[in-house]
């Protein structure tokens, strides 16, 4: 149900350390908002896809992600952690939901009685599956669902496309010139507010960029 993009002559679910194998699409193993994408270590954050699709903020508006979680149990049963996963793989590392969004949703499947948990054996995790209402429910709201996953699709196109690719590059080199000085300096506040300096200048260049 996911687009294909590509990714270097593959589809662009291709795997969760993105397109070149470096940890993400940008190249030295961030997504756009620190390590582990956006918004910081393994989640969303405050990264720039908040608030309303690509290149205008979060990637699911308020009520997609719910879909989206449908449509993977769908393909087959999942844990929890398998569906973020799922969806940072899918996303090539660029996006990863966090389990602050994925539980809540699946426990508002649940009780909507379009998904059911079943505990594992001996273990205290759950196994989600669609249930026959959930299936008629992602049929009935097919219009809908295409809508987010034609928006995954333009999301993929900008990540992966050739502005991307180029900019790449530079981010890459940034992110590891960044972290060489500041192996540097360890303790240095003086050098981590210039340093900081640095950064915020070029941001605000980039943004006021015509």
């Amino acid at each position: 149900m996911f687009g294909r993009h590509q990714c270097g002559g593959r589809a662009w679910d291709c795997g969760p350390r993105g397109p070149r194998g470096g940890g993400g699409p940008w190249g030295f193993g961030w997504g756009p908002g620190g390590p582990g994408g956006p918004g910081g270590p393994g989640g969303m954050g405050g990264g720039p896809w908040q608030g309303g699709g690509p290149g205008r903020g979060r990637m699911f508006g308020h009520g997609d992600l719910k879909f989206v979680v449908l449509s993977l149990l769908a393909e087959k049963p999942r844990h929890g952690y398998e569906i973020i996963r799922e969806l940072e793989d899918r996303f090539g590392g660029a996006y990863s939901p966090s389990p602050g969004t994925v539980y809540p949703t699946l426990s508002l499947l649940e009780d909507l009685g379009y998904a059911r948990a079943t505990p594992e054996e001996g273990s205290s995790k759950k196994v989600f599956e669609i249930t026959d209402e959930g299936r008629k429910y992602l049929e009935e709201n097919q219009s809908t669902v295409d809508g987010i996953f034609g928006r995954v699709d333009e999301f993929g196109s900008f990540m992966f496309g050739p502005a991307m690719s180029v900019l790449g590059r530079a981010f890459a080199d940034l992110g590891r010139a960044g972290f060489r000085a500041a192996m540097r300096h360890p303790g240095d506040e003086q050098w981590v507010q210039r340093a900081r300096e640095i950064l915020e200048r070029a941001a605000r260049d980039l943004e006021g960029l015509n």
